[in-house]
């Protein structure tokens, strides 16, 4: 057996034994949360806009967003229901498609970190012949105090930042704990992407979604190069499955977090 075909089988048993269902020609699917700032100084606006996606965040075309099932804020360890005030929203994407998503109108009120979160519904992926759910959050800080970026929010998928997730440079590495159902997530793959919109091209699939794999504790650690939003999937498949049209299929679920990185000034 050659090198190439054991090392194709060693990836192809590692992510089956990672519970996954790849297709190897689908797209990354992200679910987004893109707030308006990721650091509210004290003499800004206190208005923040969070906008809600489901999109392939560097090439630029997207899917429906179905209404979350829970969307929501976590703020000194108190969390509170916002679905009621999300507005729905049509956006263009890169292949001229207009496609549903939400938009969030927030006015910070207190300092410290503000945690954002989304359950969405259920999506139904054709091409993976599977369910798609993306426990997704971002994190603003408010005001300069620097407390709960490191705290929970207990969605059954979820990307623990032990790097802070914001003040981030370009180039700066990124460390996060891949939790499911609470537990450390090992040997789980993270996809990587850059929030590029389509604007950007890349010389080759694989650098389009970068991949990197959890350790034995949960940990990913990533460098990013280029300032603006960077997504990380950690993606896992549930032990339950959906009945759709009289036959049951799995659901891939994935812990996504948003950070920015800035050019350094």
């Amino acid at each position: 057996m050659n090198m190439k075909k054991n090392n194709k089988r060693k990836w192809l048993s590692l992510a089956l034994s990672a519970g996954l269902l790849v297709s190897l020609q689908a797209k990354a699917h992200f679910g987004m949360l893109i707030p308006s700032d990721d650091m509210v100084k004290q003499t800004e606006s206190r208005k923040l806009k969070i906008d809600a996606m489901f999109w392939h965040p560097f090439e630029g075309n997207g899917m429906n967003l179905a209404k979350p099932v829970h969307m929501g804020v976590m703020v000194n360890g108190t969390k509170k229901e916002l679905g009621d005030q999300l507005q729905t929203v049509t956006r263009k994407d890169s292949e001229g498609n207009q496609r549903t998503g939400y938009t969030l109108d927030y006015k910070l009120r207190k300092p410290g970190d503000h945690v954002f979160y989304m359950e969405p519904q259920p999506y139904w992926e054709p091409a993976e012949e599977s369910f798609i759910v993306h426990y997704t959050k971002v994190i603003v800080n408010a005001f300069g105090l620097e407390e709960g970026w490191d705290q929970p929010v207990g969605m059954k998928a979820e990307i623990m930042p032990l790097t802070r997730p914001y003040g981030l440079y370009a180039g700066n590495v990124f460390q996060g704990r891949v939790l499911l159902n609470g537990k450390p997530a090992a040997a789980t793959p993270v996809e990587v992407e850059y929030f590029a919109n389509g604007k950007m091209h890349a010389d080759a699939d694989p650098m389009v979604t970068q991949v990197v794999l959890t350790d034995d504790n949960g940990i990913f650690t990533y460098a990013m190069p280029k300032s603006g939003w960077w997504g990380f999937a950690a993606l896992s498949q549930d032990d339950k499955t959906i009945t759709h049209e009289g036959k049951a299929y799995p659901i891939e679920i994935g812990a996504v977090l948003w950070v920015k990185t800035h050019d350094m000034k």
